[in-house]
């Protein structure tokens, strides 16, 4: 049998949810021929070593350094011989045996770019970046002015398209990401400019320029147990707003210039704002 699918997991001190993840791939991973690789980004904590023996089908790589999210996966991904690749956060946990149904409905669309499906927190609550726009001047400045309370922008977050639906969308989520091989590697994969953040916008998007159409799998959930890897200081945030300072110089300073100096001071301002909320 041909290999279906590799599962590429970018671990990073999460040894315990790491686990759980990887638990969750076993009990529902079935009737797919798969393949999971774990790649370490030079965690402090060497725990995650103790999962070598625990899970000797695992194929576990050590990186020297943290060269990010992006060099992480390309990394990976170069060892893996699936047909499908499957980007994984280790912080997720799978919730039920539709690996096979998303892989077909994958090789029955025309022209497939990527897959990502409804995802919620621990309390259960749904997380809107499963389904998003590509960033523009009137999202964009939703999302980063009108919606401090609960970030629930209408337009950047497909709020039009419902919870359990299947359908078209431009972005994402890099959570769970699923994509053929030979797609990402004649893409280009993952940019490495972006140390984490904004790379799945930058892919999903780069599929949308390629002429590859993009789905949300409204009908599978996945639990994500969001930010509990991420501490929320000013390395995080100026992690985040660099990201999407590289998108917006990438696409928008020579095609829009005037969306892009318009969402270049929104990310200043909003960057600053954050800041001032840290102290």
């Amino acid at each position: 049998m041909n290999m279906k699918l590799s599962i590429i997991i970018v671990n990073y001190n999460v040894t315990q949810l790491l686990r759980n993840c990887l638990l969750s791939i076993q009990k529902y991973v079935k009737e797919v021929e798969y393949e999971i690789m774990v790649i370490d980004n030079a965690s402090t904590d060497r725990s995650w070593q103790d999962l070598i023996p625990e899970f000797p089908e695992v194929h576990f790589i050590s990186s020297e350094i943290n060269g990010g999210f992006s060099k992480a996966n390309n990394e990976a991904i170069q060892a893996a011989k699936g047909e499908y690749l499957l980007l994984l956060n280790p912080d997720t946990e799978l919730e039920g045996f539709y690996m096979k149904d998303l892989l077909d409905f994958s090789d029955a669309q025309q022209a497939f770019g990527c897959l990502g499906i409804r995802m919620h927190d621990a309390e259960g609550n749904f997380l809107p970046e499963s389904k998003r726009s590509v960033p523009d001047m009137f999202n964009s400045f939703e999302k980063l002015f009108t919606s401090f309370k609960k970030n629930n922008s209408k337009s950047y977050y497909r709020n039009d398209i419902a919870e359990t639906a299947v359908a078209e969308v431009e972005v994402i989520t890099g959570a769970f990401l699923l994509v053929k091989r030979e797609v990402y590697e004649k893409v280009g994969g993952l940019d490495e400019a972006y140390f984490m953040y904004g790379e799945d916008i930058d892919l999903c998007y780069t599929l949308l320029n390629k002429g590859y159409r993009n789905y949300y799998y409204g009908k599978a959930s996945l639990l994500h147990h969001k930010g509990e890897s991420t501490v929320k200081d000013d390395v995080y945030l100026n992690r985040f707003y660099g990201a999407m300072q590289i998108f917006i110089d990438k696409y928008y300073k020579e095609s829009k210039p005037m969306q892009y100096s318009f969402l270049k001071a929104g990310l200043k301002l909003r960057h600053k704002i954050e800041k001032i909320k840290l102290k």
